[in-house]
């Protein structure tokens, strides 16, 4: 990816060359560029990241209910068997409870990180209920939010300048990614597999879905006053598709701007500490 847009940089600065007027706008796309090769990178190992962790917590939960199951009958055996003593029956109590107080405390952060989610989602819903259900998707998913934004709703064709009209859906967005400011946001452009026609300003998809994001986290932070440190954007081209390209239907489906939230990285772990 890094060599994709290094090559699309250095068309875009010769082109530049021509024109005063574009050398100004290839300068601000060097910028963007610049900052979407360090935010996606971030932007995949956050949110990889994230699913790892709530991958991980759930095999916790399912290994400890063995282990639990597996303590509780040794602890029948001792039952039967008083030559042992009471001494080991005791230490299997502790260890039994020890070990359910952890489980709870699992299931506790799990269930408290869902509801804020839902919340969310919910919260979004609300705010956006006029909006044509073709344009726009919310769900929850894998411990995150995802808001799914039509390409037609947003920008022109073969555009990343946002539409006039888009900008009160984004501001209704903000208005709640602004009320939960210990989430993170990440903005993601996508593409259908139509290549672009080149110019000086977009060479190809990568380009496209990159600028996209970028056009979308640049108006939440100017306008809508979204926290810039929360954020970070990325374009995907045509590479993460929702459903296939055979249609013109796939195709507008696949051309989209997904804006994430999902919970800081150390979020998971402070609702464990906090029930010690």
């Amino acid at each position: 990816m890094n060599n994709v847009l290094k090559f699309v940089l250095a068309g875009g600065l010769g082109l530049a060359l021509t024109s005063c007027g574009t050398q100004k706008k290839l300068e601000a796309l060097q910028t963007d560029y610049q900052k979407c090769l360090s935010d996606s990178g971030q932007k995949e190992s956050l949110i990889q990241s994230q699913k790892v962790r709530v991958s991980s917590l759930e095999e916790q939960i399912n290994l400890l209910k063995n282990q639990n199951g597996i303590l509780q009958e040794s602890l029948k055996d001792c039952a039967t068997n008083s030559n042992k003593g009471s001494m080991n029956i005791e230490k299997l109590i502790g260890q039994i409870k020890e070990s359910q107080d952890y489980i709870k405390r699992l299931q506790d952060a799990r269930s408290k990180q869902d509801s804020l989610n839902i919340a969310i989602s919910n919260k979004l819903k609300r705010s956006l209920d006029n909006i044509n259900d073709q344009d726009i998707d919310i769900k929850v998913q894998k411990g995150v939010v995802f808001i799914s934004l039509s390409d037609k709703m947003l920008y022109k064709s073969g555009s990343y300048e946002i539409l006039p009209t888009a900008e009160t859906v984004l501001e209704k967005v903000a208005r709640v990614i602004n009320d939960y400011s210990d989430y993170d946001v990440m903005v993601e452009g996508h593409t259908d597999t139509d290549p672009m026609k080149p110019n000086a300003l977009i060479k190809d998809n990568w380009d496209l879905s990159a600028l996209r994001a970028t056009s979308v986290v640049r108006m939440l932070q100017t306008k809508f006053a979204v926290n810039p440190s929360r954020m970070t954007a990325g374009g995907r081209s045509e590479y993460v598709p929702k459903t296939d390209n055979n249609t013109p239907m796939g195709k507008s489906e696949n051309r989209r701007t997904e804006i994430i939230v999902l919970p800081k990285l150390d979020q998971f772990m402070q609702l464990l500490e906090a029930k010690r």
